[in-house]
């Protein structure tokens, strides 16, 4: 699976040789979009394919898990979570043996990531079984039906036939059409269902199946299935949970089995540092501003236009806290100044335009005058950009650097407002980004109690855009904020859309 081009290593064991102990099993057909990924990938793929497979699905996980703190339902989720799938994860019903074998190794891939504690296990399997069940959603029942014959051996189901439905209907009604119903009323966002309605769908739609009622205890203490001869007859609104639990018992168990592995593994000693740096970052996937930014929208970025409110309603929290206290102060230690100024080079901030903006904001009060700001503060401005010293370009401070250096001392505005704050001032601070309803501010607050700062963020965008977000397509293809320039970007195109 991990070499490009074969290699022998002396004073240790190979990975040719360990790999028929580690991945017992045939050649995978990639038969059905769905996968309870049973049987380990064999091939070898590139390193390059090995990263940026693990990453494109890692992308996918965090929005999940972003979803899930925020209490979103699974259509919610879905909602979010498509595009990303269609952009990074697709798996068409004509889909290419390309996408299903990426899907396919990416997860394989990750369990060398999440398999190292407990609670990366529990994470991992959670979030995986949360993509499962989106993805059985959207498979049509013909594809269902097929997944679930391939395999026969881990799920016995019997699907009941059309007369034998017809035969028991009444019974098969009065035990499962309150579920039925429930169901029914959220895939439809329907207020009501009518008897007629619910009566012609489980007679010509609704698929049932049939199992031991003892594997199935929980369903029957719960009166929620038909009971006869043993048998429990199970809805297709029922037979997702079945399913699910038997992805994440497989799952749970792999998982445990691959742990034991990866010390062979990792005496491969490219693959040690790709995976340190995934299990390292799972909520810092870097943001690429050529990938989600716009560049047409920073032609009205300048000196001046920065301090705007045009300009300044976009930024996150964490910019509007070091620009405003920098104004007021005239004046901004080495961490804020790092910062905001690669903030603003991130959002379109030229060099030259730059210099002005601090040297204005700087020498405005009567402490400083021009002659000092370029002999002590010009150089730096002018390093951030490549221009000077070792001419190295640098990026935008993410939400992982920030919350990775010191906390702000007296007199420093760096860092995460949703860390470094007291709650009155985070409190303030919500309220003057429009947060006022006592409810959200606890939501954002409970967040913060849980150190999840870049869910609290996240939290924040939505309820400042709500408006925006509830009049675009797909709510907005929301994204779990990881970096104050994702936020600005993502705030500016809503803008932009609207507008169009």
């Amino acid at each position: 699976m991990f070499r490009q081009a074969k290699r022998r290593t002396a004073g240790r064991k190979n990975f040719e040789e360990a790999s028929t102990d580690l991945f017992q099993g045939q050649s995978t057909t990639y038969s059905s979009r769905l996968s309870f990924y049973d049987t380990p990938p064999l091939d070898e793929i590139t390193l390059e394919q090995f990263e940026t497979w693990a990453i494109d699905r890692l992308k996918i996980l965090i929005e999940i898990e972003s979803c899930v703190a925020r209490s979103k339902s699974i259509r919610e989720t879905e909602q979010i979570v498509k595009p990303l799938l269609l952009k990074f994860l697709p798996l068409n019903s004509n889909t290419v043996l390309a996408e299903r074998k990426k899907d396919h190794y990416s997860h394989y891939i990750l369990r060398l990531v999440f398999c190292r504690t407990e609670e990366l296990r529990k994470k991992f399997i959670k979030n995986e079984s949360i993509l499962f069940r989106i993805r059985y959603m959207h498979l049509q029942p013909r594809e269902q039906r097929e997944f679930i014959a391939t395999h026969a051996d881990k799920l016995p189901w019997e699907y009941i036939t059309n007369e034998e439905k017809l035969e028991f209907f009444d019974e098969l009604f009065q035990s499962t059409s309150t579920t039925i119903r429930a169901q029914l009323l959220i895939d439809s966002a329907q207020d009501t269902l009518s008897k007629e309605q619910l009566v012609q769908h489980i007679k010509t739609v609704e698929q049932f199946i049939k199992l031991p009622f003892e594997r199935v205890p929980q369903l029957v203490a719960s009166r929620s299935v038909y009971l006869r001869q043993g048998m429990a007859y199970i809805p297709s609104s029922l037979q997702l949970n079945l399913l699910v639990i038997e992805f994440q018992d497989i799952l749970s168990s792999q998982l445990n089995k691959t742990f034991q592995s990866l010390p062979r593994l990792e005496e491969d000693d490219r693959l040690l540092p790709l995976l340190n740096n995934l299990s390292q970052n799972f909520s810092n996937v870097e943001y690429n501003s050529q990938a989600y930014g716009d560049p047409t929208m920073a032609s009205d970025i300048n000196s001046m236009s920065i301090t705007t409110p045009e300009i300044t309603k976009h930024y996150p929290m964490c910019a509007k806290h070091l620009q405003t206290n920098m104004i007021a102060q005239s004046h901004l230690k080495y961490a804020g100044r790092q910062q905001l100024g690669l903030f603003l080079k991130g959002i379109g901030l030229s060099v030259d335009e730059a210099l002005k903006f601090w040297a204005n904001q700087f020498t405005k009060g009567s402490g400083m005058t021009l002659e000092k700001f370029n002999k002590e503060y010009k150089y730096n401005i002018r390093h951030n950009y490549g221009l000077e010293g070792a001419r190295i370009n640098y990026k935008p401070h993410d939400c992982a650097t920030i919350l990775s250096k010191p906390k702000p001392g007296k007199g420093e505005y760096h860092g995460c407002p949703y860390r470094d704050l007291s709650l009155d001032s985070l409190v303030h601070n919500l309220h003057e980004l429009g947060v006022t309803d006592q409810s959200d501010i606890n939501g954002v607050i409970d967040d913060v109690g849980r150190n999840d700062y870049t869910v609290a963020c996240t939290r924040v965008f939505e309820l400042t855009h709500k408006a925006e977000l509830s009049k675009t397509k797909n709510g907005g293809e929301g994204m779990h904020i990881n970096h104050p320039n994702l936020y600005f970007d993502r705030s500016r195109q809503l803008e932009k859309k609207l507008e169009a």
